[in-house]
């Protein structure tokens, strides 16, 4: 059986096409994949709520995969201790090959079944930490084998993957499946697939924030001020807060360090 994500795309001759047939061909696929997401929710509402309790214990989470799967999750976990201001161990993306694979593809590193335990392990993973393995395909060997692994160990385990009933779903605790169909170039899973990630891992960890209290309102009150962007923001945010001068608010965030301890400065 052909999986899903090997399948022939649905569009032919891509060769003898204009730019424009091809910029229009690859968006009207793209416009399929929220829809799928849209699917799995009740499967990513199950993960969160898992994660939550464990995270307020002291549990981290590892994102696990290769090549574009595993850039994504490094770079969802890279975008955390900014976003939400938290210690860049907490959420960690692990990708086969290490670091210089993020770059440049290391080959056959995710044909190797036991590095992935392996990468786990000089993080010293534990039962209150969760563990999602991302692979396209869900036959990758780096992934599903540390999974297994994990299960053993009874560590939370997870997935996100675009075939249905694949190795790595069939052996994670929570499976989440988005199926978005053949890709636009025959194969080339950085387009939806890859897409899709994207989309079920932004929901993921910021739900999980949310949840942990590192967002109030609609604000990303505990971000980083590592920018002169995101001073303009925190200050704004600030003087919306407070109903205070621009300038006032800029001389609070900048004394106090974050939006959050700015407004409750004055609220105590």
């Amino acid at each position: 059986m052909i999986k899903t994500t090997e399948q022939e795309s649905n569009h032919k001759d891509l060769d003898k096409k204009s730019t424009l047939e091809l910029l229009q061909g690859i968006n009207q696929e793209d416009q399929k994949v929220a829809l799928a997401v849209k699917k799995v929710i009740p499967e990513i509402e199950k993960l969160v709520k898992a994660i939550v309790p464990r995270m307020k214990k002291g549990g981290r989470i590892f994102y696990l995969g290769a090549g574009t799967s595993g850039r994504l999750g490094v770079v969802d976990a890279s975008e955390c201790p900014p976003t939400f201001g938290v210690s860049h161990d907490l959420v960690i993306g692990l990708i086969a090959g290490g670091d210089s694979a993020i770059r440049k593809a290391v080959e056959f590193a995710e044909d190797n079944s036991q590095l992935g335990i392996t990468d786990l392990d000089q993080y010293a993973v534990n039962e209150l930490d969760t563990v999602i393995g991302i692979a396209a395909s869900g036959t990758t060997p780096y992934v599903i084998e540390a999974i297994k692994e994990c299960n053993h160990r009874k560590i939370l385990t997870a997935c996100i993957t675009n075939n249905e009933g694949s190795p790595l779903a069939n052996n994670s605790n929570i499976a989440i499946e988005v199926v978005v169909g053949p890709e636009f170039v025959t194969g080339s899973t950085r387009m939806k697939s890859g897409t899709a990630q994207k989309l079920v891992l932004n929901m993921i960890s910021t739900s999980v924030m949310i949840k942990l209290g590192r967002v109030v309102g609609n604000r990303m009150v505990d971000m980083q001020l590592s920018n002169h962007k995101l001073v303009d923001r925190g200050t704004q945010m600030v003087q919306i807060a407070l109903n205070i001068s621009y300038n006032e608010a800029n001389t609070l965030l900048l004394e106090c360090g974050s939006v959050r301890a700015a407004i409750d400065s004055r609220k105590s």
